[in-house]
């Protein structure tokens, strides 16, 4: 059995991250991972649905910025519009100077403070700091006809790519590029004078889904377990988050005899490195009035590494959970408890008050802060062992049962 599901493991890997070559949402792979995610759940003998939504595609072909006789390197930022125009530079490094900034049919500069982190987009409803808020509202409100930013690195909010998009938001409508923090200091001398920005990118309407498998009856309290399908643009998303679909689909093999007196849930969502995160949206609209049937969420993201064991984390557990959750991992292979980490589809759970387990690498909980992995190229199936992901199922299949 397990020679059998290092083959399953191995081949839904290849699957996520080669065969289909990229899985954000709304293009073209995301649809194909969300159709074989589903296939494979209905072969197994799960219910399953396919509930749809609105979502946005967008297609870069480069972008080029010049002035006098020099040229920045610069990126798209993610479902920006294109731009094509020449404008005074206008430097600001921090909120109160955007504020006072004369920036009406010019283009914008950020850097230094104001482009330390990046922005939450406008309309994201899980974390959204004030002082994000007033950034995006302070430019919206400036007149400028684009945008250009000089960032460094921010894993905790914009995962390992260097340089980071500062601004990554469908609903934000000012064009923007961006650059690196050296980039930037080249750029600086120009502000005050005029610069040449073009953007060739461009916002497609298009649709996503989630995929859930249900077993179990559909009236009782039910474990909901999920993981995010989707990836970044421009990177094979192995640890974020094909791993975390490859367990669930392990699950969902290993739970196929389940008969029990508990719902079990198989989301895989559609969203969490999206700007809007429109799966989980349509999921918590849909299950507004049912959150208290949820008994557990067990969330995975960021399985697998191949350094170290994997972690499970706990937040909100009744008692009779916890001394289970402990039980079971007292007896597991290369499972132990790890720490605390909200990055993930677990606190939309939290926040509504219901229990939830976190499954991931330790690795990955230990840097998720600082590390330089997911985001990038660099996050593919080398990085994985499926050993581990076979161990972390096993893990979960025994604590659902015990439940």
């Amino acid at each position: 059995m397990t020679e059998d599901l290092f083959k399953i493991s191995t081949s839904y890997l290849d699957k996520l991250c080669n065969v289909i070559k990229e899985r954000p949402v709304g293009s073209v792979g995301n649809r194909e991972a969300a159709d074989f995610i589903e296939q494979e759940m209905a072969l197994l003998g799960w219910e399953t649905e396919t509930p749809e939504f609105e979502a946005l595609d967008w297609h870069d072909e480069g972008a080029v910025l010049s002035a006098e006789n020099k040229t920045f390197e610069v990126s798209a930022s993610p479902f920006s519009l294109g731009y094509s125009g020449e404008a005074e530079l206008v430097s600001v490094t921090n909120a109160d100077e955007l504020s006072k900034a004369d920036a009406a049919g010019k283009i914008l500069f950020l850097h230094g403070d104001i482009a330390a982190e990046q922005l939450m987009p406008k309309n994201f409803v899980f974390y959204n700091p004030d002082e994000h808020k007033e950034i995006v509202a302070l430019l919206e409100q400036s007149g400028a006809r684009a945008i250009i930013c000089a960032t460094g690195r921010n894993a905790a909010l914009a995962g390992g790519v260097y340089p980071f998009p500062l601004i990554e938001d469908g609903d934000f409508d000012i064009p923007s590029v961006y650059m690196t923090e050296e980039e930037g200091k080249k750029l600086l001398p120009f502000a005050g004078k005029k610069v040449m920005l073009k953007s060739n990118s461009r916002r497609i309407k298009a649709k996503g889904c989630n995929v859930i498998g249900r077993k179990g009856e559909i009236t009782a309290d039910k474990i909901v377990v999920t993981a995010h399908m989707d990836a970044k643009i421009g990177t094979p998303g192995a640890l974020d988050n094909a791993t975390g679909v490859v367990v669930l689909l392990l699950l969902a093999r290993l739970l196929e005899d389940y008969f029990g007196n508990l719902q079990i849930e198989l989301v895989a969502f559609n969203g969490e490195d999206y700007y809007s995160v429109p799966g989980q949206m349509n999921y918590v609209t849909a299950n507004m009035d049912s959150f208290n049937q949820v008994m557990l969420n067990i969330n995975i993201d960021g399985a697998g590494y191949k350094d170290g064991p994997s972690a499970l984390s706990f937040y909100g557990l009744p008692l009779l959970i916890e001394s289970k959750a402990r039980e079971v991992l007292a007896s597991s292979k290369g499972v132990i408890e790890g720490r605390q980490w909200p990055q993930g589809d677990h606190s939309i759970f939290i926040q509504y008050g219901r229990p939830a387990i976190a499954a991931t690498s330790q690795w990955f909980a230990d840097h998720i802060d600082s590390q330089t992995i997911t985001h990038t190229p660099e996050d593919k199936p080398e990085i994985v062992d499926c050993q581990k992901l076979i161990e972390l199922a096993k893990t979960l299949n025994n604590l659902i049962r015990k439940l």
